[in-house]
């Protein structure tokens, strides 16, 4: 049942392995989003693929694609559009933006204020835009593909609360190991350019069909009744923690669920376990927790938290039984 959601995430990464040396982490979070019907945020300092990983996604869908540079000044009809009046005409008529599209990547959006990034929200919540009183569809393989610089440098705006729960997952893209680094150098040397992708044999491997076929395949992945109530329990007690000031909302808990049910679907499995809870929780739970200011000051980080409660919460026996 989950054969086709297997099948399409082993094209992806097999068309991301063409081009980019590491990164294991992001390329399981655009996995798992992609697949989850959600949006992906990536945050790394510059020149770690961020972008890089989006594009090469984009033309492995062959999905109309569009990128928006967020930058200080840019507003947010420049993103959902406006109402224009024509003089020859008479008459308004609605200039649809660049959000209007199948992957959207959201280039640098801590740059822009959060009155712009804020343009966002009705679309990735709802998957439609209003303009000046009129709702418009998005497509249906609309998926908003962020990239951001961490949040201590210069320039940057930190993404709201209700704008980072709107992301399904938040992966990380970290300087390469020696090997890899040393493979990537070698790969250049070779002639391999980032600005000509076709010449490393990234082309279309993934139809909007089967995508839409996979995301199916991934909602019929069956959670067992033990295995919600730990995601429940994961999520409840994030709120619960000592050194948490805001934790993980009801759409986190939805989006952990959903998001085990991708890495189930990933692996070729009909269900879900304990195990893809935990290899998912980071990504979907990591961002949407605010940790307080003196725990912070003492070094406790969001990932600190969620890797405690994921120890401290028992595995569901029946659930593992399962995976067995």
């Amino acid at each position: 049942m989950a054969a086709s959601a297997s099948v399409v995430a082993q094209r992806l990464s097999g068309g991301l392995r063409k081009v980019i040396v590491g990164q294991d982490e992001a390329i399981f979070a655009m996995q798992v989003a992609l697949l989850a019907g959600g949006h992906a945020l990536i945050e790394g300092v510059p020149g770690t693929a961020k972008t890089l990983i989006v594009r090469v996604l984009a033309l492995l869908l062959g999905a109309q694609f569009r990128r928006i540079q967020f930058t200080p000044d840019l507003m947010p009809s420049d993103i959902v559009g406006t109402t224009v009046f024509n003089p020859k005409s008479g008459e308004f008529f609605t200039r649809q933006g660049p959000i209007f599209t199948n992957l959207l990547l959201a280039d640098e959006i801590n740059r822009t204020p959060p009155k712009t990034q804020s343009a966002l929200l009705e679309a990735m919540e709802e998957r439609h835009v209003t303009i000046d009183g009129v709702t418009f569809p998005l497509p249906p393989l609309f998926m908003v593909c962020a990239t951001q610089n961490p949040v201590e440098y210069e320039g940057t705006y930190p993404l709201p609360e209700a704008q980072l729960d709107r992301f399904m997952v938040k992966c990380h893209t970290g300087y390469p190991s020696a090997a890899e680094e040393t493979e990537l150098l070698e790969r250049v040397a070779g002639g391999f350019d980032a600005r000509f992708l076709d010449r490393a044999g990234v082309t279309t491997a993934v139809t909007e069909a089967e995508v839409a076929a996979a995301r199916q395949d991934v909602r019929s992945v069956h959670v067992a009744p033990s295995l919600q109530a730990y995601v429940y329990e994961i999520v409840k007690r994030t709120r619960d923690a000592s050194d948490v000031a805001l934790g993980a909302s009801p759409r986190a808990g939805i989006q952990l669920l959903v998001a085990s049910q991708a890495a189930a679907a990933i692996d070729g499995r009909d269900f879900a376990t304990p195990d893809d809870v935990k290899s998912t929780a980071t990504l979907v739970l990591n961002h949407r927790l605010l940790v307080r200011p003196e725990a912070e000051v003492e070094g406790l980080s969001p990932s600190d938290v969620v890797k405690r409660v994921l120890d401290a919460v028992p595995v569901p026996k029946e659930a593992a039984a399962t995976a067995s």
